[in-house]
């Protein structure tokens, strides 16, 4: 499991982080510290693999524990998830190593993605004890400098979220809905439509219409391949 601390001093905000964060697997919530002096001094005593900083906090903000992390060399990963959308601040954050910067508000999707592609990272480096250039350009460098696969999917859609949609899709039985499936996900109605409605483009999906007496029209979707599979949905 991947140890979590989340440095935020905004109570509703961590909380959001916190019920993001456990519905993604293979996460462990440690402790939740709202400034950055209380959050230096866990790291000290404690074994954290990955912070999730705020920048903007009373006393030490994020970046500045940020640099004291470095500094002190506490082997932890750190995805900022802040307001702070200024260059000087994102600059300095990449610079000193982040593994991502989410900027707030974001939806799910997003969290999401930053999660699983650091898991995925670090899961790939664990398992290695050598490595060849083209694995580590697929695996971590390309990723993380922007690269995309064949295939790619269209704009406002995460291959991580395609896949696990698919996932439940092709393990559902007989027809569902929207609502049904983006409870099953984990994602709103609106994004688990625009996932829908790719997939039915790419003839992986039947969708049938349903008119009911009074209210609005239900969609009923259906499974209609399970070969064939682009490889970012696979």
């Amino acid at each position: 499991m991947i140890k979590v601390l989340i440095v935020e001093d905004d109570p509703m905000v961590a909380e959001l982080n916190r019920r993001y964060m456990e519905k993604i697997e293979g996460f462990m919530l440690k402790a939740i510290v709202n400034n950055g002096t209380d959050a230096l001094a866990y790291l000290n005593d404690n074994h954290v693999d990955l912070v999730l900083l705020d920048v903007f906090m009373p006393g030490m903000n994020g970046l500045e524990l940020l640099s004291a992390i470095r500094r002190q060399q506490l082997g932890t990963d750190v995805i900022l998830v802040t307001a702070a959308r200024d260059k000087k601040s994102i600059q300095q954050a990449l610079r000193q190593g982040a593994s991502d910067y989410l900027i707030k508000p974001f939806e799910f999707d997003r969290f999401l993605t930053a999660l699983t592609d650091y898991k995925h990272r670090r899961e790939f480096i664990e398992n290695q004890t050598d490595f060849n250039q083209m694995d580590l350009d697929d695996q971590v460098l390309f990723k993380q400098l922007g690269g995309s696969e064949k295939n790619e999917l269209p704009k406002g859609l995460d291959r991580h979220t395609m896949k696990r949609v698919w996932e439940y899709i092709a393990a559902a039985k007989g027809e569902f809905t929207a609502e049904e499936m983006a409870g099953l996900v984990g994602i709103s109605q609106v994004s688990m439509r625009k996932y829908l409605k790719h997939l039915e483009v790419e003839g992986l999906l039947s969708v049938k219409i349903n008119y009911g007496s009074v209210g609005r029209p239900t969609s009923k979707y259906q499974c209609i391949a399970n070969k064939n599979i682009p490889a970012y949905i696979r």
